[in-house]
């Protein structure tokens, strides 16, 4: 197998046996993205020499000294604060800017011993539904989805192993499934934002890819991503009970998706587990429209330093100067209306998704669209709203061989229980749902 197909944890493994060095295995991965990224364009900034200074470095470092990711190469999306590169937010205003400093995440990837391979593609300051210029690498005719387009697409394509996005609306969840990959959106703030470009203080939560659920949860440790009580080695799908949850807005799904969910439903029957339909009722029937008048009033807040600078209006997409310029008039009584809300509901998804393994519902609409627009967000935006931790778990395939996810969500602060979950869930989607990568 070539050494750029390595997972994470299969490269540490590896590294960890001196079987394999940090600089081999960057090698191997930049010459990947020689060969690919010219039709991916998941890369924002990427410097080879850098990369293979940084992995030599790593190399000379002693056994006894190394982190818990010793050179395990990370994508890091371009909202988020790297020293030594730019962080630009896909935005003329911030074109050649590099601050000095590392976000929260980054931080921590690297005192854990992550090589920080380079910058991912972002749409405009992740607030757009508009480019960038990335494409999804099943088809390249298609959006690889947004706004952590590159992350999702470098992952999907062999780039690198691991990739950190965000998401205020679906920017981790609904890109994992256009790219058939894994995706974490942690409990809201159970991962640190500082260092990155916020767009709602109510909703961003940094997101996480993967090619398996191993890596996604080498991730989450590493982020000290703990419950309450810590979930059994090994989850058990016989006699397990599982929600099915279609959302409110059901009748706005593809028939890709309806597909991939009667499938799933199926397939977690056959395994000897229960699967119950779930209607959430009049009292969710808010949250979307709740969702968008705090994403646009946070927006508002987010925005305005931007908006304010010399030729800043003129130098923003129209999206955020909607947001700036409070275009659909919400007022700040509409705003707490929502944040009280969604504030009341948190606790009852928590309660209704407690007598569940976990709840599965739609990551997407269908599959990824033709054309540059980051598809629909409105399978996640509820999810977002009420804080839940969500994965997508790929393994299903659209009219077009394309890939489709479905979502597991558990109630707040049980990450590490639906990384349980979805080790087996996964397990038998992605051998038994008929999607597998070409690439």
């Amino acid at each position: 197998m070539e050494l750029y197909r390595l997972t994470a944890m299969q490269a540490l493994h590896n590294i960890r046996a001196n079987e394999l060095t940090v600089e081999d295995y960057a090698k191997s991965l930049l010459k990947r993205i020689q060969e690919r990224d010219s039709a991916v364009k998941a890369w924002a900034y990427l410097d080879p020499v850098q990369v293979l200074n940084e992995a030599r470095r790593l190399d000379q470092i002693p056994q006894s000294q190394r982190g818990p990711l010793h050179g395990v190469p990370v994508g890091v999306k371009d909202v988020i604060y790297t020293k030594g590169m730019p962080t630009q937010h896909n935005s003329s205003l911030y074109e050649g800017s590099a601050p000095q400093v590392d976000a929260a995440s980054v931080l921590i990837l690297r005192n854990a011993g992550a090589l920080i391979l380079g910058k991912t593609t972002t749409t405009e300051f992740s607030a757009t539904t508009e480019g960038p210029k990335s494409r999804n690498p099943h088809d390249q005719s298609r959006t690889p989805g947004g706004s952590s387009s590159g992350s999702s697409a470098a992952v999907a394509d062999f780039q690198v192993p691991v990739s950190l996005g965000t998401q205020t609306g679906g920017s981790t969840i609904r890109p994992g499934s256009f790219n058939g990959v894994w995706a974490l959106k942690p409990t809201w703030n159970a991962i640190s934002r500082e260092g990155q470009k916020i767009c709602s203080l109510n909703f961003d939560t940094l997101g996480l890819f993967a090619r398996s659920v191993e890596d996604l949860g080498l991730l989450a440790n590493v982020f000290g991503l703990e419950d309450d009580e810590a979930p059994p080695t090994r989850f058990l799908m016989k006699g397990a009970k599982f929600a099915v949850c279609r959302t409110p807005i059901w009748e706005k799904a593809g028939p890709g998706t309806r597909a991939a969910l009667e499938k799933a439903v199926a397939l977690l029957k056959v395994h000897g587990a229960q699967v119950d339909e779930v209607d959430l009722g009049s009292d969710f029937r808010n949250l979307p429209q709740w969702h968008a008048t705090v994403q646009a009033t946070d927006g508002h807040v987010s925005f305005l330093p931007e908006y304010r600078r010399p030729k800043g209006k003129e130098n923003l997409g129209p999206l955020v100067v909607e947001q700036v310029e409070n275009t659909g008039r919400y007022t700040h009584a509409d705003q707490l209306r929502a944040l009280d809300g969604m504030a009341a509901l948190r606790p009852k998804i928590d309660t209704i998704a407690g007598r569940y393994a976990a709840i599965l519902t739609p990551s997407v609409v269908d599959e990824a669209p033709v054309g540059f627009h980051t598809g629909s967000y409105v399978f996640n935006n509820i999810w977002t709203a009420l804080h839940v931790p969500v994965i997508n778990v790929p393994g299903f395939r659209g009219k077009h061989g394309l890939p489709i996810g479905l979502s597991l969500i558990a109630p707040r602060y049980h990450d590490q229980w639906l990384l349980s979950v979805a080790k087996e869930v996964g397990r038998i989607f992605e051998s038994e749902g008929g999607w597998k990568s070409k690439l």
